[in-house]
């Protein structure tokens, strides 16, 4: 063997070495997504959180193998997708090599879009759009930019003379235009982001997220796991950027040393603007800030100068940042900022090729403007494709089958809903609620040294230990630890209020007409604002009962989390719409009302008109001009008009047609104006003996004294 075939030989396995080295480095990225998106959600969806991203690196591949690969880098269909290569099959080392490679790349683009639609989409759901993503999208789109004559030479020398003399195509139409996106800004990251996109604007923000009550306050359960997993990421990029190269040669030192400056200044970016915007380091703008730098420096890292590279790293970071805001502004709820880092860092990198790359190093043939020109029918194209098909796919889908959870499961967490899977916090509070209940004090909570929870239990075992020891010392103060327990149990006083409503001016009434009724009423207080709600189901019986109990349910969990009322109406209508019973609609009026500023917000689903008293006696009404809840599935919360007023002496009235369809002595339906003339008539300081007033001036003038509907009234207001 000739000396030059030995080190043609020794050249090609150490490429391959270094690729699959590379890959190594990129299967690791998928530890550092799941840290960072763990860390940016809620506690109670964490597990949900990371069982996704185990889960879809595993569909991705098996998909990628069975068609994913053949479609991205298969014998070209006029350059629009691949037709062979199906169930990929090789002996050649440096093939497999290179399907391993590409196998991480799929990984990373369907692990982007699970942190973007953390904490309310269901499991199954999610494999779905795994499989759309990985197996339809990302290979076609990929094989227009990316598929080459690498594997031409894999079946026969046959075939690489058919593919010399342009009898089979091998190339995607992009790249014979001269697109470039060396290490996938746009294949991968944008791709990503726009499915990402797509199933955020479907699935909606996650309850309460952008409430008056709850800014500021969905934060991740744990930022330096968060920060952990930038970091790996961070180490995992340089062999995204750094294997994508194909071999170690003189290119992989530049490629190397513009990622990390990229990165390095993109993090430095996000610090100084959050020292600007927060007067402080800001953990979220420190975590978006190198990823968007990565994402942005990926495309030209092999073809950029590291001053370009530098510039492009801490533009990357600005355009996240402000894209960050732009997406909070408009309530498209991105619980990790995939979108940000992803999608719009990705498209700036993308079209940064084409101002700052190396024309002799993109060895395109075109000039400076025409390169430009080119990347922007790339960027274009990918995202229109990408972006319209998913979005339509996943609305078709969702119609099918609801991608979201119920808001019941929503608040409850998806650890419990979809895996049953507990914590020892959740099991310790669940044993202390049972002890203040029941005071035995042999009940034992659960114990780990490994956990704060658990923790926490150890210690509590050993007081509870210690009291069993002595029959009279547990006598003595068994009272006291009792009292003690119960104080410990008001940790759950965020998850359930207490309901003591003797400081708020809010009063109402039911009177069944049957033995279940339809309509009902609840108040949930909340500090200092109290929620409400007055409903009436369209139906009678035990069907409306159901319906009845299900929109109850529903107004509980969704006052737990402090969601404004035209968001709670909307997902009480969504709901109500996919398990309505025989065609139930409800009619409601659901609202907020504060102490402090004595101002009541409501809105009105179909429901009769709110009524306001005002401190000189005269009454206006407030019309409704939306449908009720459950007859059709709405796309926006604010087809819910919020009213709004300060009530300043005056009192909010609010009532079911009991009322406004009983009966006067002649006979006739009272109407609206006839209520008001009850509530006027009967009209007393003390709310409670008003209403009272009210429903026996009601009874009286019914035939055989009994009511024809439910009638229920509420009032707020001193």
């Amino acid at each position: 063997m000739m000396a030059e075939e030995v080190m043609d030989i020794l050249r090609s396995n150490i490429d391959t070495l270094w690729v699959i080295d590379c890959a190594i480095l990129v299967f690791i990225m998928q530890a550092g997504f799941m840290c960072m998106e763990t860390g940016l959600s809620r506690h109670k969806n964490s597990i949900n959180v990371a069982l996704k991203n185990a889960a879809d690196f595993g569909v991705s591949v098996v998909i990628f193998w069975i068609f994913g690969f053949g479609l991205m880098f298969g014998t070209s269909y006029n350059g629009f997708f691949g037709t062979d290569l199906f169930f990929f099959k090789t002996d050649k080392a440096e093939y497999m090599t290179y399907f391993v490679f590409q196998a991480m790349f799929v990984a990373t683009a369907a692990t982007i879009i699970s942190g973007a639609v953390a904490e309310r989409m269901k499991f199954n759901g999610y494999l779905i759009m795994t499989v759309l993503a990985t197996g339809i999208i990302y290979p076609i789109v990929g094989h227009w930019a990316w598929s080459s004559s690498y594997l031409s030479n894999y079946d026969s020398a046959a075939s690489q003379l058919l593919v010399a003399t342009g009898t089979i195509k091998t190339t995607g139409w992009l790249s014979d235009l001269g697109f470039v996106d060396f290490a996938g800004s746009t294949i991968v990251h944008s791709v990503g982001g726009w499915i990402a996109l797509a199933a955020v604007l479907i699935l909606g923000p996650r309850i309460g997220k952008y409430s008056d009550a709850n800014k500021g306050k969905f934060t991740g359960s744990s930022f330096p796991l968060a920060v952990l997993g930038t970091l790996i990421l961070w180490f995992g990029w340089f062999g995204f950027n750094g294997g994508s190269n194909g071999a170690m040669d003189d290119s992989v030192p530049l490629i190397l040393i513009n990622t990390f400056l990229a990165a390095a200044f993109g993090l430095l970016t996000g610090l100084t603007i959050s020292y600007f915007k927060f007067k402080k380091p800001d953990p979220f703008y420190v975590i978006l800030g190198p990823l968007a730098g990565l994402v942005a420096i990926t495309a030209g890292c092999n073809s950029m100068t590291s001053v370009a590279s530098i510039f492009v790293g801490i533009v990357g970071a600005i355009i996240a940042i402000i894209v960050n805001e732009i997406l909070n502004k408009y309530e498209i709820d991105d619980v990790v900022g995939a979108v940000p880092v992803h999608l719009a860092a990705g498209i700036w990198g993308t079209l940064a090729v084409g101002f700052l790359g190396d024309l002799s190093i993109l060895d395109t043939g075109l000039d400076r403007f025409s390169q430009i020109k080119v990347q922007l029918i790339g960027i274009l194209s990918i995202g229109a494709f990408t972006f319209i098909t998913s979005f339509i796919l996943l609305s078709l889908f969702n119609k099918v089958y609801p991608l979201r959870v119920s808001p019941v499961h929503e608040e409850l967490g998806l650890n419990i809903a979809e895996h049953n899977a507990v914590s020892v916090e959740h099991d310790l509070i669940s044993i202390l609620d049972k002890q203040s209940e029941t005071g035995d004090l042999k009940i034992r909570g659960p114990q780990d040294p490994f956990t704060a929870g658990g923790v926490i239990g150890l210690y509590y075992n050993k007081l509870m230990s210690k009291l069993e020891t002595s029959e009279e010392e547990k006598n003595k103060w068994r009272d006291r630890i009792s009292k003690e327990v119960k104080l410990a149990v008001k940790v759950q006083e965020n998850f359930l209020p207490k309901r003591d409503l003797k400081k708020y001016p809010v009063h109402g009434i039911n009177i069944a007409a049957r033995e279940v009724s339809g309509d009902f009423f609840s108040f949930f207080p909340h500090n200092e604002n109290i929620y409400f709600i007055i409903a009436d189901v369209a139906g009678k019986g035990i069907h409306a009962g159901m319906v009845m109990a299900k929109a109850s349910t529903l107004f509980e969990v969704l006052s737990q989390s402090k969601v404004d009322p035209d968001e709670m109406a909307f997902h009480m209508n969504n709901d109500l719409n996919n398990t309505k019973t025989g065609g139930m609609f409800v009619t409601a009026i659901i609202g907020e009302f504060n102490l402090i500023t004595d101002e009541i917000r409501w809105v009105n689903a179909g429901h009769q008109p709110a009524v306001i008293r005002t401190d000189k006696g005269k009454y206006d009404q407030v019309e409704s001009s939306t449908p009720p809840l459950g007859v059709i599935k709405q796309k926006d919360k604010n087809i819910y008009k919020t009213n709004k007023i300060k009530l300043n002496g005056s009192r909010f009235y609010a009532f079911t047609d009991g009322l406004s369809e009983s009966f006067n002595k002649e006979g006739e339906e009272i109407g609206i104006d006839g209520s008001i003339k009850i509530i006027e008539k009967n009209f007393n300081k003390d709310a409670n003996k008003q209403l009272e007033a009210i429903t026996k001036n009601v009874l009286t003038e019914s035939t055989d004294k009994k009511l024809a509907d439910d009638l229920t009234l509420i009032s707020i207001g001193k």
